[in-house]
């Protein structure tokens, strides 16, 4: 069977709750997952693959936004008499009033004596077509599902709808295991592309670990040979990916859309993607708060606060979440009509002209996750986490710190900076900038040590703790993350 990239452990952590059905290890017989991630991070592909390899009947349920929920059920039924189910037969030509019936149609078409798996797929769309939906597959579950040896994987892209499903007072919680999808890492990346530690990471900077745009580049192939590749397909999947993504979410004229486009563009503080999307009026705080948190609950934008000894909550920066969505809101976006009209050449040129600085800011988030992952180590004594410091001006603006906590840390552990240029390695000036902006990272002293992330190394004789490359990075994420480190 083909190596499926990136995706053995959740495999694996499948295998485990099918293992707790079949042989009925738990305290009910039926075991039920809510499986979340980003839209097109993989999660069908991968449940596919799961139940293809399972050697179990399963039937596979793909819901359809905007749907009328009778049409809904109609499909719902003729999935479940078109499965593999063994007892599919005895529910052909039923239909259902509602969603209590087609459900308890499913607890009849399911065996009661062998294990089975049930995909809902895009549940968030069935709860916002039907408000009944989440009070029956609740009543049907406790009543007749949990009670059989059946996997019920519940899987949606909306994620802050499918962690409500789980909050206190809903009509599921409690009853299901999370799991969440994460794109592929940078190690992933660099095994799929055959590339050196340093040109993976540009290449994880510009798929995000998207599994159909990675397995877009051929092993081997440079940067600029794939998008030039990649840019002379109006329909490729680096081209319509973000598109498609963002069209499941917000429609192109809403605010929502802009707030995340004036982020994507590089406006990172409140006042400034106000003052963004109000084209010179700024949109009023309270008409972007709320726009910003469901961004947040989404996982499509990220908050930084400066870590330190001091908090300030109030000094946050904002920040497209995963690094594909932030390429193509930067280049992507506005590259597609000249793509459409055969010159893919012009948006490749403009991405060369703005790739170094680009880079230098998008890679920052990924280095500081993978000396996360590395904690505890011995050359970070001390580190418990890693963030960044900066001040209301951004002057200075401290790449890595390392503390005890997150903010309020009680214990600054090293500061740092990253320097991502192709073939100027960090030397006395960069040392003598963080040597001296550090100063003014609230609990720092001048016995903390210092610390350098670089892409083309480190002059020698630098009174350096310790330093870090590419090779350094990507290498993080082949190990599992330390509790204390975590980031993904």
């Amino acid at each position: 069977m083909a190596h499926f990239h990136g995706r053995a452990d959740y495999l694996v952590v499948l295998e485990q709750q099918l293992r707790l059905v079949r042989d009925r290890l738990a305290t009910t017989p039926g075991q039920a997952v809510i499986v979340t991630g980003r839209r097109r991070v993989g999660k069908s592909r991968l449940l596919q693959e799961f139940c293809d390899r399972s050697g179990v009947p399963y039937v596979v349920f793909q819901a359809s936004r905007g749907r009328n929920p009778v049409a809904e059920r109609a499909d719902f039924f003729a999935a479940l008499t078109q499965s593999d189910l063994p007892n599919a037969d005895l529910v052909a030509g039923m239909t259902g009033g509602d969603w209590h019936q087609a459900l308890r149609a499913l607890a009849v078409a399911v065996p009661d004596d062998a294990p089975s798996i049930v995909v809902l797929d895009e549940v968030p769309w069935l709860v916002e077509q039907d408000r009944e939906f989440e009070g029956a597959l609740q009543t049907v579950w406790d009543r007749y599902l949990s009670a059989r040896p059946v996997l019920l994987l519940l899987v949606g892209s909306d994620l802050s709808v499918m962690r409500s499903l789980q909050e206190y007072g809903r009509p599921f919680h409690g009853r299901a295991a999370p799991m969440v999808i994460h794109p592929l890492n940078p190690a992933d990346v660099r095994e799929m592309t055959g590339l050196g530690p340093a040109e993976a990471l540009d290449a994880f900077l510009i798929t995000g670990g998207f599994p159909e745009i990675v397995q877009r580049w051929t092993p081997g192939t440079s940067r600029g040979d794939f998008l030039r590749d990649q840019l002379a397909d109006p329909l490729s999947p680096l081209l319509m990916a973000g598109e498609l993504s963002l069209l499941g979410e917000f429609p192109e004229s809403s605010h929502t859309r802009a707030a995340l486009e004036a982020v994507g563009t590089g406006e990172r503080t409140f006042t400034t993607i106000a003052n963004r999307i109000g084209a010179g009026s700024p949109v009023p705080s309270g008409t972007l708060a709320p726009i910003l948190n469901t961004l947040t609950a989404k996982r499509l934008i990220a908050i930084d606060n400066p870590l330190a000894t001091r908090p300030d909550t109030k000094n946050r920066r904002y920040r497209i979440e995963d690094s594909y969505l932030r390429f193509w809101l930067a280049f992507l976006r506005r590259g597609i009509a000249d793509v459409e009209r055969g010159r893919g050449d012009l948006a490749a040129a403009r991405i060369e002209q703005s790739w170094q600085s680009w880079r230098g800011r998008a890679v920052e988030p990924v280095v500081r996750a993978g000396l996360a992952r590395l904690l505890p180590d011995d050359r970070l004594p001390g580190a418990d986490v890693v963030g960044g410091w900066w001040n209301r001006q951004n002057n200075p603006e401290i790449d890595l710190v390392g503390a005890d906590r997150e903010q309020p840390a009680t214990r600054i552990a090293f500061t740092g900076s990253i320097k991502w240029l192709e073939s100027e390695p960090f030397d006395q000036r960069d040392l003598e900038r963080l040597l001296a902006g550090s100063m003014s990272v609230p609990g720092r002293d001048h016995a903390t040590p210092l610390v350098a992330v670089s892409r083309s190394g480190v002059r020698e004789g630098l009174p350096l703790a310790a330093s870090f490359g590419p090779e350094e990075i990507v290498s993080a994420w082949a190990r599992p993350a330390s509790p204390a480190g975590g980031a993904s």
